[in-house]
């Protein structure tokens, strides 16, 4: 067996779950799970028309850089969406369907690092654990960038000592951020763009949240927007991560994209081509429909704005919490150890979240998701408030 497997750390999941092994919850209170980032609400009909409709398509192979149509339309939307450049994407060039960007987050690394040359990769601390088995499975070290409240869980880039830089290989940002929905602006993309260049290294920008956000005005940016806004039409060092999971609610399609510098695409589609991991024409064609419609993507986020605007109205002066930029997150501080306060609001309440310390890795003198939970706002409007009043009264219990 691979050798590397043996240095990943159990997910934070089977975590959450022994510390709640031996508790019965309160029988009369119904379950509520804020645990998983897993998207309750109603996946669009016309998608799964779509494929039901196209099932026939399981008589041929597809390829792996997928349908013209397919890259057209997540070109068409990813121009449109990010207002690149006319012309600037080339569907054939700059983008590639993926199965979920869980699967490529996870697979890119193995295309891009040179593991002959004592590789590093950085990513955030708290973070999405597919980044740190990527980089141990590339054969590369993780380095972890703890995102503390003093900078609105944003890294730091400017904290990260000059001998890191020259080490890595490959930097892994979430924005929004996942826990606590921490939008990167422009500014902070462009300067990580610059420290690319300087010390040679790629960046993967993991975008998957980058759909829910509270002001139809004032979508989040993302990486290859800040790239064109410096001229960077060929967004060198620049890959960036889109899914339909959040976007679409259709985190069971297993479909995204990648999309970004046209030589790591053409790197990453030969890594894909051998690894056999190439997207079903049904679940091709689903995709479309979902890529081309904005309508549904909207009612998705007034159903979320209900949510925050509920819970946080509840929560609000009991609880140390504020509305994220964007995603579908709480990250607020716990009164008390956060696993301490997990276990005991499911052993008193029936309510699970996930503790914040299972987000993270000691780095740097702590942990810097310690004393604060997760709580994924997935579950019905219904549920969250019923949450949100139990979490209240357990507060009072403390």
């Amino acid at each position: 067996m691979n050798p590397d497997l043996q240095r990943l750390l159990p997910y934070p999941f089977e975590r959450l779950a022994q510390l709640k092994a031996g508790i019965t919850p309160p029988a009369a209170l119904a379950p509520v799970n804020l645990s998983i980032g897993e998207p309750k609400h109603q996946p669009p009909h016309f998608v799964a028309e779509q494929l039901i409709s196209h099932l026939h398509g399981l008589a041929n192979y597809p390829v792996t850089r997928g349908s013209d149509e397919l890259r057209n339309s997540i070109a068409r939307w990813l121009s449109q969406r990010f207002k690149l450049p006319e012309g600037s994407i080339d569907a054939a060039r700059h983008i590639l369907p993926v199965n979920g960007t869980r699967e490529a987050l996870f697979a890119f690394a193995q295309a891009v690092i040179d593991r002959s040359k004592s590789p590093l990769v950085v990513m955030p601390n708290p973070f999405y654990q597919i980044y740190e088995g990527a980089a141990l499975l590339a054969g590369a070290e993780p380095w972890f960038q703890n995102t503390l409240a003093v900078h609105g869980y944003r890294p730091d880039f400017e904290a990260v000592p000059a001998d890191i830089w020259k080490r890595c290989q490959l930097i892994y940002i979430c924005t929004p951020g996942n826990p606590s929905g921490a939008v990167l602006d422009t500014a902070s993309l462009q300067r990580l763009i610059a420290l690319a260049d300087e010390h040679d290294f790629v960046i993967a920008s993991d975008e998957c949240y980058s759909e829910l956000y509270p002001d139809e005005a004032h979508p989040p940016t993302g990486l290859l927007a800040a790239a064109a806004a410096l001229g960077r039409n060929d967004y060198r060092r620049c890959m960036v991560f889109h899914s339909l999971s959040k976007r679409s609610n259709l985190p069971g399609l297993r479909s995204g994209f990648v999309a970004g510098d046209a030589e790591l695409i053409a790197g990453f589609l030969r890594y894909r081509t051998y690894h056999g991991c190439s997207m079903p024409p049904a679940t091709q064609a689903a995709s479309i429909a979902a890529w081309n419609d904005e309508a549904h993507v909207r009612e998705n986020r007034e159903l979320y704005r209900k949510k925050f605007s509920a819970m946080l109205e509840i929560l609000g002066g009991v609880l140390d919490v504020q509305a994220p930029d964007a995603s579908f997150y709480l990250w607020p501080r716990t009164p008390i150890d956060d696993t301490e306060f997990a276990r005991g609001l499911f052993a008193q309440q029936n309510v699970t979240v996930l503790p914040g310390s299972f987000l993270s890795r000691e780095a740097h003198g702590g942990n810097p998701g310690r004393n604060h939970v997760r709580m994924a706002l997935v579950a019905p409007l219904d549920e969250c408030v019923a949450a949100a009043k139990r979490i209240r009264e357990y507060i009072g219990t403390l």
